[in-house]
């Protein structure tokens, strides 16, 4: 026989059914309650203890809880992790159910959901892919913004290129996937997969903007999100439709090695491009750079937009001051606003929003004194929303704290009923203490005092010792051990009044402050184009100070000459780590005949600084900054194609060659001839020939197919020839100095190839033994055919006689005379000679 369930475990499972994937938080009074699977793996998870329902029957159910007011913490490290969490709570009061309190679902969170970002200004996108034909789309929005986007994208790597940019943890998956494309998402990219095939047709917001595939998976996005949060999502932006040909393409491996947002040892922002230019003063800025380095424009008149607005502000040091004074009052207006629309917003959210509007003013009069018309237009801009920052300054307490139920949030004098309260509260206070008084007076107890706690309300308390001074009007409220507690119908009839006027004053304030809230969420587009403004002047302030700070110059920029000409030019970054003075700058000149710059030189030189370089100062040039160089002539390039360092794809897989292959095939197969190309050492995960016939022919199909301004770094000292059959191919080098024996890399390029590439001289500073690298360099001598010197020997101490041979020179003359030298391989030839060595 099949053992009962309880009510309230049977209204558990039945929501737990429309919720499989999530752990279910099931709220039973002070704690929300897991069970079954869930409570084991939240019990390992978070540490919690393992306890059971029912224990004494043969199927006892596992159960864990977590507090109410600790379970954001417990829900934030379920998440963190990938997991997704469903909230249940008590939709009626206990004390007034009839039966099983009623519970549901509020809101399931998930990675891609969250919106509480305490310790980080960074976007949280959720991103949401479709199929038809073999044409793929992607949306994707950031809750906590408002952002919200769609693309069209050619293949399923541009669609994996997208979300690894994007740094999505959550994926929203419109379509079947195929194994191959699942398992790149769940296995090698360690995304979270919710699946939502369908959607309603009408979802309140309007797609009329998008084509009719962008359309579905836009409304799948939003599907999604509608059934998760359950809550109004006034906050989203207009949907926007771009297009990656708008922008400077980059595929994830070109950004990574580039490491524009994070870099490659620790996967954080220090020591990347980002880091460097990032002196933004608020979060809407700091996140704008961000998606700015993504992805850098492609137009001219847009670049010159934003590099004449760094001049102006370059060129006025005070009133730039001024200004960052300005932005640094602006708290994050774009999560603020989405925390109104969520529901979340708490006082101190409304005081640092008034707190922003009230420096909006300074920041709109810097721009107009400025009095260029690119910041006059961004002035016009600037809504500095006065009725809201007046409805706050009104409402809103300057001393509020987070709570909304407490009290103490309003403002006197902005609701009569709330002032009336208040007064009678206050005017309590007074009485109470003049009852105090007078009860002291006339019954002669000189330690009687009035207090309150919520168990006995107000009440007199009197010592142990003065109990018989107690007059007959007091009655007895409760005995402590060494007092008592005593009321009267005076005290009683003070108390009705300050607690009705307590009670009413917090509900009265709970609802002005859910009025003001829904005054403010009429405001949140504007709040949200405010933010996009002041976020787009805090990035050009930002790359002024980064320009004024590192010396860096205005790029010259064509759009009908593919002319490269830099200038002592230097990589941003090393530069900003080491130090300008000791940072080596380098000119790079591509004129307009000359396609290719093939790269020659020891390993630690430079070579790889110098690639870097360009691409670097190419993108910064693109996003609208001044670059690092003495002067700057550049062509808009289309997209960056990169093949720096090696590396595994060990989940699929892929040896270092197979990547390298794959990375130029995608290079070839996109590349124009506006885009520019960098390879390092292209070939060397294979066997020498087959590196360096591949090398030679890839260097060919780019001259002679392609055309894209490429730099191609190499060992292979023998596709310097080249320079005799390409036109467009120039040969240089990393120049170096060698003296007595020692070498020193000077990391300047000069024009022709390099005569050697000093291995063993760099295999020395790394401090590989004396006599080990003796050897390498004998072998060297060997392999290039030279004559290898004799080894000098100190003289001995007396003439050995030619003919007093021992028994192992007996034993070396046999073996000499057994060998076919004529025969020999050069390498059976060494190690013949090293057996002699031995035997002697």
């Amino acid at each position: 026989m099949a053992e009962k369930i309880s009510p309230g475990m049977q209204q558990y499972l039945d929501i737990k059914k429309d919720y499989p994937d999530a752990f279910l938080l099931f709220r039973m009074g002070d704690f929300y309650e897991l069970f079954y699977e869930d409570a084991v793996n939240a019990a390992q998870i978070l540490e919690l203890t393992l306890t059971s329902r029912n224990k004494n029957s043969e199927h006892p159910i596992p159960m864990a809880g977590v507090p109410h007011h600790a379970a954001a913490d417990y829900i934030d490290k379920l998440v963190d992790l990938g997991y997704k969490v469903a909230v249940a709570e008590q939709m009626e009061d206990p004390k007034k159910a009839v039966g099983i309190v009623k519970r549901a679902v509020t809101q399931v969170i998930t990675p891609g959901t969250t919106i509480d970002h305490s310790n980080s200004v960074d976007n949280n996108f959720l991103v949401a892919i479709d199929c038809a034909k073999n044409q793929f789309t992607l949306a994707y929005m950031d809750l906590s913004t408002g952002e919200f986007r769609v693309t069209e994208l050619p293949d399923f790597s541009a669609v994996v290129g997208e979300i690894a940019s994007l740094k999505a943890r959550e994926i929203v998956v419109g379509f079947e996937l195929e194994e191959n494309q699942a398992k790149i998402l769940e296995k090698q990219m360690n995304l979270l997969l919710s699946k939502q095939y369908d959607f309603p047709e009408n979802l309140l917001i309007d797609l009329s903007v998008l084509t009719g595939l962008e359309n579905q998976v836009a409304s799948k996005l939003l599907a999604y999100v509608k059934r998760t949060q359950m809550r109004d999502l006034s906050h989203l932006q207009e949907v926007e439709h771009y297009e990656i040909k708008d922008f400077l393409q980059m595929d994830f491996a070109t950004k990574s090695s580039l490491e524009l947002t994070t870099n490659k040892r620790e996967n954080k922002k220090h020591g990347t491009l980002y880091w460097l230019l990032d002196a933004t003063k608020t979060a809407m800025g700091t996140r704008m750079l961000r998606s700015w380095i993504e992805r850098p424009l492609v137009s001219a008149q847009a670049i010159e937009k934003r590099m004449t607005i760094v001049q102006i502000f370059l060129d006025h040091f005070f009133e730039r001051s001024d200004l960052i004074e300005a932005l640094k009052g602006v708290y994050d207006l774009e999560r603020l606003a989405s925390r109104v629309s969520f529901g979340k917003a708490v006082p101190v959210d409304f005081l640092q929003l008034a707190n922003s509007l009230s420096n909006v003013p300074a920041i709109k009069n810097i721009l107009g004194l400025l009095g260029d018309q690119q910041l006059l237009d961004l002035e016009k801009r600037l809504d500095h929303l006065p009725e809201l920052a007046q409805l706050i300054n009104q409402a809103i307490s300057d001393t509020a704290s987070r709570t909304i139920t407490e009290g103490g949030i309003i403002k006197a004098g902005f609701d009569e009923q709330l002032d009336k309260y208040r007064e009678a509260l206050q005017n309590g206070a007074s009485w109470i203490a003049k009852l105090e008084a007078d009860e002291k007076a006339k019954t002669g107890i000189s330690t009687l005092r009035i207090d309150y706690n919520r168990k006995d309300g107000y009440f007199f308390h009197v010592t142990q010792s003065q109990l018989e001074s107690v007059p007959d009007y007091f009655y007895r409220k409760a005995t402590l051990k060494n007092s008592e507690r005593f009321g009267s119908k005076e005290l009683t009839e003070i108390e009705e009044i300050m607690l009705e006027a307590r009670e009413k004053s917090s509900l009265l304030e709970y609802d002005l402050f859910m009025t003001v809230r829904a005054q403010t969420e009429q405001y949140i587009a504007r709040l949200q184009a405010l933010a996009k403004t002041i976020a787009e002047i805090d990035c050009l302030q930002s790359l002024a100070v980064v320009a004024e700070k590192y010396g860096y110059v205005r790029p010259k920029l064509t759009e009908n000459s593919r002319n490269v000409t830099i200038k002592q030019g230097r990589h941003a970054v090393v530069e900003a780590v080491m130090g300008a003075q000791e940072y080596v700058p380098n000119d790079i000149e591509l004129p307009e005949e000359t396609d290719i710059q093939l790269i020659t030189g020891p390993n630690m030189s430079g070579k790889s600084t110098y690639m870097r370089q360009l691409a670097l100062t190419v993108i910064m040039a693109q996003v609208g900054s001044f670059v690092p160089a003495q002067s700057a002539g550049l062509p808009i390039f289309d997209a960056i194609f990169t093949r720096i360092g090696a590396s595994d794809n060990l989940i699929s897989g892929e040896s270092t060659f197979m990547v390298e292959m794959s990375e130029a095939n995608h290079a070839i197969q996109k590349a124009t001839r506006r885009s520019l190309i960098v390879f390092d050492e292209l070939g060397r995960g294979t066997a020498t020939y087959d590196g360096m016939a591949l090398a030679q022919a890839i260097v060919e199909y780019v001259h002679e197919r392609i055309g894209a301004k490429t730099l191609f770094a190499t060992h292979y000292h023998e596709l310097t020839n080249l320079e005799q059959e390409l036109e467009g191919l120039t040969n240089v080098h990393v120049a170096t100095l060698e003296q007595n024996g020692n070498v020193t890399f000077l990391h300047k390029i000069t024009p022709g190839p390099a005569d050697k590439s000093y291995g063993i001289h760099v295999a020395k500073i790394a401090g590989l033994p004396a006599d080990l690298l003796e050897r390498a360099d004998l072998i060297l001598q060997k392999l290039e055919n030279k004559p290898v010197p004799a080894k000098k020997t100190e003289a001995p101490e007396e003439q050995l006689s030619l003919f007093d041979f021992d028994e192992n020179y007996s034993e070396v003359i046999e073996l000499l005379k057994g060998q076919n030298v004529d025969n020999m391989t050069a390498r059976e030839a060494l190690n013949f000679l090293w057996q002699l060595k031995d035997l002697l």
